[in-house]
């Protein structure tokens, strides 16, 4: 069974694992410094929020998100990151981390959770494609 809730402490080891893991993924080599300030700014749970999702008390997936407002709606959530350990895979930790973060969301009177991956992420895809609507945007980038 599934549990999702707060990190704590005490994960902070298997935390940043699993986002060395993710950033790994997308091609990204992050520093120490790095992991330290985000962190921090999950613990402090103000503007960037983080999940972790656990099997039989093991943390094995995570989930960092945020908020901000919208010019045609209520707040809205965006779904930054998310990340299950590849042994754990297939077990619904996605699923039960998206629908954790959905359930924040809503009781904040958010209008919507959205995010986004890479074309060619075709396991995620096929969950994203069963829990919410692609709409077809696609996203530029102004690097500054």
């Amino acid at each position: 069974m599934v549990t999702v809730g707060m990190l704590t402490p005490e994960d902070r080891a298997v935390w940043q694992r699993l986002f060395d893991g993710y950033n790994t993924f997308y091609g990204r080599t992050m520093s120490a410094g790095f992991f330290d300030t985000a962190w921090d700014r999950f613990a402090a749970d103000t503007d960037i929020h983080a999940l972790g999702a656990r099997v039989d008390g093991v943390l094995v997936g995570i989930v960092h998100f945020l908020t901000h407002p919208s010019t045609t709606t209520a707040d809205l959530c965006y779904l930054q990151d998310l990340f299950t350990a590849p042994e754990a895979r297939g077990a619904g930790v996605g699923r039960a981390l998206i629908a954790a973060v959905a359930d924040w969301a809503r009781a904040r009177g958010c209008d919507r959770v959205y995010w986004q991956t890479h074309e060619d992420n075709t396991a995620a895809r096929r969950l994203y494609d069963a829990v919410a609507e692609h709409h077809g945007f696609v996203v530029y980038r102004l690097a500054l």
